[in-house]
This record gives C-alpha cells, structure tokens and sequence, in this order.
C-alpha cells in the first residue's frame, strides 16, 4: 500500500481541516451539528497539520475556552429569553422539547420548535394564551441571539487562529 508523503499528508491533514471548519460554522446555525466543536476540531488539526510550530498551546488554550464560553451560551440562550418573559418551568421544558423535536422537520422545525414548545408548555401551565404568546417569542429571541453569539465566537476563533498562524 502506498504511504503519503509528508507534504500530502499536510495538505491532506489542511483539507479536513477546512471541511471541519466550515461543517462547524454551518453547525453554529444548524443545531443538528455540533458547530463550535467543529470548529475547534478543525483548528486543532491544522495546527497539528504544521507541527504545532506557527499554533501553539497558549492559542490553543484560548480557543478552547471559547469553545466552553460557546457551550455556556448554547445552555443559557433561550432559557435567558423565556425567563426574561416570566416563563414556568413548563414553558422551558416545552422549549427544551421543541428544540429537539424541531430537529426532525428540517430548518423550519429548528427555528419554530423551540418557539412552539415554550408556548405549549407556558399555556399548559398557565392558561394564558397571551403570555404564552409572550413567553414563546421570548425564548425564540433568546435562541436567535445565542446562535448569533455562536457564529460569532466561530469566527472570533478562526480569526485567533489566523493571528496566530501569520506570527507564529
């Protein structure tokens, strides 16, 4: 079996890379993907790819915690939001399940579901179907502005990397 050379294994180790990083900042606005995770796992590679010599640990380290900050913001997004409304703890687990439940029926269902179960679980709760109302445009604000947040730190990683590599 033929082996690669050392530089096709680099540029096949820079190759996934990219695919990591780019899956991982379409994940940071498809829930489905596990989007900042993949961006670090690409990260890493290419810094792997270059003998950690332009990468080193301390980048390392600081896209890491941008990576916990990311999860951090992925738990606390939308309950932020629901909670700015005053929801129960029903509205919040019907968003928790709406979410999940919203994987299932494409884009649509991963931008609605969270909405609708806030609402199923506010009114179940509750019986006002204003502040379920209330309470599920709240808890979709606060999942819109944690993607956001996402992407952001996504691109906020890619670009530590870049610095890093130009000055390493």
């Amino acid at each position: 079996m033929p082996t690669l050379g050392p530089e096709a294994a680099t540029t096949l180790a820079w190759a996934m890379a990219v695919l990591l990083i780019l899956a991982g900042l379409a994940g940071t606005l498809l829930p489905a993907l596990p989007g900042v995770p993949l961006v670090f796992a690409g990260l890493v590679l290419a810094a792997w790819a270059e003998g950690f010599a332009r990468v080193g640990g301390a980048t390392l380290i600081v896209l890491a915690g941008l990576t916990a900050l990311s999860f951090l913001v992925e738990v606390t997004a939308a309950g932020l939001g629901a909670k700015r409304a005053g929801a129960s703890r029903t509205a919040l687990v019907g968003a928790a399940v709406g979410t999940v439940v919203g994987l299932f029926f494409g884009f649509v269902g991963i931008l609605i579901g969270p909405f609708i179960g806030a609402v199923a679980g506010e009114f179940l709760s509750r019986g006002s179907a204003a502040g379920a109302g209330r309470v599920g445009v709240w808890t979709w604000v606060g999942f819109v502005c944690g993607t956001l947040v996402k992407l952001v730190l996504a691109f906020i990683m890619v670009g530590v990397f870049i610095i890093a590599y130009m000055t390493g």
